[in-house]
């Protein structure tokens, strides 16, 4: 069944949208272009991912749905995103293959838990490049993939010298989305302290 055709998703999605964590219009657009996330993926299916921001479910709800052989975390670190986020998992019957967490990438992204151990992240409006990069690379294993929301007609966005420091590589551009890949463990001291890497972006 293809996401936009599951009704249980289709009103999560919809509440969402009343809740005001996604933007206005049909859902079915919402889901389309959360699929693709899934079309810009390329490789092995992914089997340890992460949602930065995952706010009203997109990508993530979508994506877990697409792969269900994926363990998922749905990161927030808004509380009344996260409870709906929790409702929403319950309610898909996801509960044993995604995990809503409410905190900070900074921070997270530290923990011996958490630290390389990705093959996939996901940011749909999650903030700059500049933070969504730096946020992401220390969930991300090497050769992990981190898959980006791009906005039509964008210009280049992503500066390579940084993404080096980081360990990250700019990949394809593919369906609206770009593609990063950790192409070495990300350095020790990034990400930076919890609003720096918004304050002083590397890029």
């Amino acid at each position: 069944m293809l996401a936009s055709e599951d009704p249980a998703l289709v009103a999560v999605l919809n509440r969402a949208q009343e809740l005001g964590f996604l933007g206005p219009g049909l859902i079915e657009p919402h889901i389309d272009h959360a699929e693709r996330f899934a079309r810009a993926h390329f490789g092995p299916d992914p089997k340890r991912a992460l949602d930065l921001g995952s706010g009203g479910g997109l990508p993530g709800l979508v994506l877990a749905t697409t792969w269900p052989q994926c363990q998922w975390v749905l990161l927030d670190a808004n509380e009344r995103r996260t409870t709906f986020l929790q409702q929403a998992v319950n309610e898909l019957g996801l509960v044993s293959q995604v995990e809503v967490v409410r905190g900070r990438a900074e921070e997270l992204a530290h923990l011996p838990h958490w630290r390389a151990s990705r093959d996939l992240v996901t940011a749909r409006s999650f903030g700059p490049p500049a933070v969504t990069a730096e946020c992401a690379a220390g969930f991300l294993h090497a050769a992990g993939m981190l898959i980006v929301s791009e906005p039509p007609d964008s210009d280049r966005r992503w500066d390579v010298p940084a993404l080096e420091a980081l360990g990250l590589t700019i990949g394809p551009e593919s369906n609206g989305c770009q593609v990063l890949i950790q192409s070495t463990l990300c350095p020790t001291r990034y990400p930076r302290r919890v609003g720096i890497p918004a304050k002083r972006p590397l890029f």
